[in-house]
């Protein structure tokens, strides 16, 4: 199974993941997304699976409390896929993808387990 981990180098929840993985042997590719841009349609296509927009977003972020409140509200798949690639760190992370793809956002060791059937 080729698993990708995407998310923030200095992101302590993508830390977890990447930890939890090595201890339970998950071969793993990590990406960063704020050094390798997703394109629009990956972007979709995550969105769609995490069930939106407004899922795939971290709006607890300080990133998104500071933004102005004329982009909180995009209207529409094209003004999504712009905010993301202004401010890639608004995904919520870690995204994990899966060679059978297999998708699954944020990290909790119950869903790891569930996700890799490891450690179980």
């Amino acid at each position: 199974m080729t698993t990708t981990l995407y998310g923030l180098k200095n992101c302590d929840t993508c830390k977890k993941a990447t930890k939890w993985l090595d201890r339970f042997g998950v071969a793993y590719t990590f990406v960063d997304y704020r050094d390798n841009r997703q394109s629009p349609e990956t972007l979709k296509d995550w969105a769609e699976k995490a069930g939106g927009w407004d899922t795939l977003i971290n709006k607890s972020s300080t990133t998104w409390r500071q933004l102005p409140e004329n982009r909180k509200s995009p209207g529409s798949d094209a003004e999504w896929k712009l905010l993301l690639k202004e401010y890639p760190q608004l995904i919520r992370r870690p995204v994990i993808v899966t060679g059978e793809g297999g998708f699954s956002q944020g990290f909790s060791d119950n869903g790891f387990k569930k996700m890799f059937g490891a450690g179980a």
